[in-house]
């Protein structure tokens, strides 16, 4: 099995509250917690890109 390269979302604090996000070869996109690591999340870039852009914008009108 592949090592994924793991990054810590850089507005995740130190502690056990931290999301982390792994690019795969085929384009998905991984997503999984720190208190849960062993749960892992997948989307596409298309869907992550949104989703982060609609955070963005709801944090600019809050």
């Amino acid at each position: 099995m592949t090592e994924m390269n793991w990054q810590k979302s850089s507005f995740s604090e130190e502690g056990s509250a931290c999301v982390y996000l792994a690019a795969i070869a085929t384009g998905t996109i991984l997503l999984r917690e720190s208190d849960d690591p062993e749960t892992i999340l997948t989307t596409s870039r298309p869907q992550i890109g949104a989703l982060i852009a609609a955070l963005r914008s709801a944090s600019h009108t809050s």
